[in-house]
This record gives C-alpha cells, structure tokens and sequence, in this order.
C-alpha cells in the first residue's frame, strides 16, 4: 500500500512539474486579463510537485526501511525521524516555490524562530523532550511506566506528546483500566520517570502471605519456595540469568539471589511472608494471581501445621 501511495505521489508530483513548466513557457491566461494569472499557477503546481515528490519519497522510505524493522520500537522511532525530516524539508521546498528565494525563505525562519520562542515554550520544551526520549531512552513504545503521577505503558511517541495506556488509576490492581492518557513530552525534562522494563524485561514482585504465630513458619517457607518453583520453574531460572548478566555489563556490586526468596516480617497479631520472585511488568497481577490461589489452596491442605489470624486489627 505505502509503495502504490508513493508511485501515485510521484507521478502526480512528475505530473505537476511539467504543467508548471509549461505554464512557465507559456502564457495563456494572458488573454482573459488576469494579472499574474500564469505565475500564480506555476508556483502552486511547482508547490504541489515539491508536496507530492516529498510525500512520495516519504512512503518509499517507509516502505523500504521501517517495513525491515523487526523491533517495533525502533521502527516507531525511524517513522517520527522519517516525518519530521521529509516535513521540514517539504515545508521550505514549498515556500520555496512560492517565493522563488530559498535562502530567504531560510534566513526568514530563523527570524520567526526568535519570535516564536516565547510564545510557545512548552510545545519547544515538549520537542526537546521527544529528541532526548529519542536519544537516551528512558522509555520506549511498550513499556510500562510511571511518568509524573501518570502510570501506564507506552502506545505512541509523538513530536510533542506521550500516549500512555493507563494502568492502575482507580483500580486497586496495576492493571489496564481502558483509558488513555497523554502527557507532554516535556515532563520527562522536569519530573521523574519510572521504567518497570528499563533494566531487563523482568521486574520484582512480592506476594504477601499472613499467618499465625502458632503457624509452623518454616513449613510455611518451604511450601511458598515449592510453589514459586512449581509456577515459575523455568522461566524465572532464565529471568535470572538475564539480570546476572545485565548486572555484570553495570558497575553495580550486587548480590543475586538463585531463585525465589521469603522475607519475613512480625506484625502485631500475625506474621507475614513475602515471597519475591520475578514477573514480566504487563503480566506482574495475574502471575501474582496465578500464585495466590495455589498458595492457598496448599496451606489449605494442611490445618494442622498452619493456621491464619483472626482479629479485629487484621
């Protein structure tokens, strides 16, 4: 489709080009007595042309080079380079044509630019802002993160804007809530950003678990291991072995764990379990449900080695 829009754009901006030529060559709307009738209408057709031939190569280069790309994000990005370059250039071959003096059309936005510059500061923080999102990465398309007090994951990187699919908001889980929101690009300039993917492609959760103190505890913290292990087997090894290796390219001095942990906490009237494993960020909620619903089914199976809390302060 992007090829057939760029041949159709060419041959139309080819089509352009000679009738502007011969409009040029010509002049034969002299005789109805239109002034300047003839030059109105060659520099709109060679506008048209420069439009066209611009629009043309854009759907080529789309076609060509962001087709190829297998990673989404990056094929996102080279779509918002690819616009902006082939905009900004058709925009000064189109007054160029106009006004048949290039280099003043050149120097004359240079002169608008210091005008406009107090007038729209936050649309020229917010394209700063996209450039640096551009360059440094601290977010991409797809991922899940926390900008401001906004938290969502990443559908589209505008010039200007960031369209997030929020998550959380009034809902208790960090999960979709069907809305969307769009912050300026400037905030990543002025607020903190939070990427849950940023590191590798696995973030750590906790699953709380609470049970009496007449519990036997250490019978519970084998059977959360056990569970962990049955869920996430495999796959969490694998995570592991990712973050081993991200960790090593850092110059962060850490120690990893080899799989799930339990950390345990006394509260007033109960003792609480967290198991920490790791999860996908768009996947943390039904993994953690996945989770609880076996870990209570197994603590379920043994009333005589565990109990729960019961009290008004639980």
């Amino acid at each position: 489709m992007s090829r057939r829009l760029g041949l159709g754009a060419f041959a139309a901006g080819l089509l352009a080009a000679v009738l502007s030529a011969l409009v040029r060559a010509t002049t034969p709307l002299s005789e109805f007595d239109v002034p300047n009738a003839d030059l109105f209408l060659s520099t709109g057709l060679s506008a048209a042309a420069v439009a066209f031939v611009a629009y043309g190569v854009y759907r080529f280069l789309t076609a060509f080079l962001v087709a190829r790309i297998a990673d989404r994000r990056r094929a996102h990005d080279v779509r918002n380079v690819l616009r902006l370059g082939v905009g900004g250039i058709a925009l000064v071959g189109v007054l160029g044509a106009f006004t048949d003096q290039w280099l003043g059309v050149l120097v004359s936005f240079g002169v608008i630019g210091f005008a406009v510059t107090f007038a729209l500061q936050q649309p020229i923080l917010s394209f700063i802002g996209w450039f640096y999102i551009l360059v440094s990465r601290p977010y991409a398309v797809g991922d899940r993160v926390n900008i401001g007090s906004v938290s969502g994951d990443v559908a589209e990187i505008d010039f200007l804007v960031t369209t997030l699919w929020e998550t959380g908001g009034p809902l208790a889980s960090n999960q979709p809530t069907g809305r969307t929101v769009t912050v300026p690009n400037s905030l990543v300039l002025s607020s903190e950003v939070v990427n849950y993917g940023a590191l590798f492609d696995r973030v750590w959760t906790e699953i709380p678990v609470q049970v009496s103190y007449e519990t036997d505890l250490p019978f519970v913290r084998r059977l959360l291991l056990d569970v962990a292990d049955e869920e996430l087997g495999d796959d969490m090894d694998a995570a592991m072995e990712r973050y081993r290796d991200r960790l090593r390219e850092s110059p962060l001095d850490l120690d990893v764990a080899d799989g799930p942990t339990v950390n345990v906490a006394q509260e007033e009237s109960w003792v609480v379990f967290r198991l920490r494993v790791l999860v996908p960020p768009t996947r943390a909620q039904r993994v953690k449900n996945r989770l609880y619903e076996r870990i209570l089914d197994r603590l379920g199976d043994h009333p005589d080695r565990v109990s729960f809390p019961v009290s008004r302060n639980r």
